[in-house]
């Protein structure tokens, strides 16, 4: 959702950001689920949405902007072989459990 500015609790319909962006000669905004992992030598990341779009970094930071460069790379290459970019389906949720 978008809120308009100075009219705090008004939202904008879903599509409407996608269609200014078109407007303004900007990409269309997709969000994928990715998951980091903590690893010996820094940390891995990889999104079950986009098989084989991995990346690694050293730290946060660089793991996130590796990811991000490489979602945008994937994304690209897919576009250009005429393969359809697949829309963003997973969603995430943390299950507490007891331990015996």
């Amino acid at each position: 959702m978008v809120t308009l500015p100075g009219k705090p609790g008004d939202d904008l319909a879903p599509g409407t950001l996608n269609s200014v962006l078109k407007q303004a000669g900007l990409k269309k905004m997709k969000k994928y689920l990715v998951i980091i992992e903590k690893r010996e030598t820094g940390y891995s990341v990889h999104s079950t949405e986009l098989q084989g779009c991995v990346a690694t970094g050293q730290s946060h930071e660089e793991v996130e902007r590796e990811m991000q460069e490489a979602i945008e790379f994937h994304l690209e290459g897919m576009a250009r072989s005429g393969q359809p970019v697949p829309e963003p389906h997973t969603y995430s949720r943390y299950v507490e459990v007891s331990i015996p």
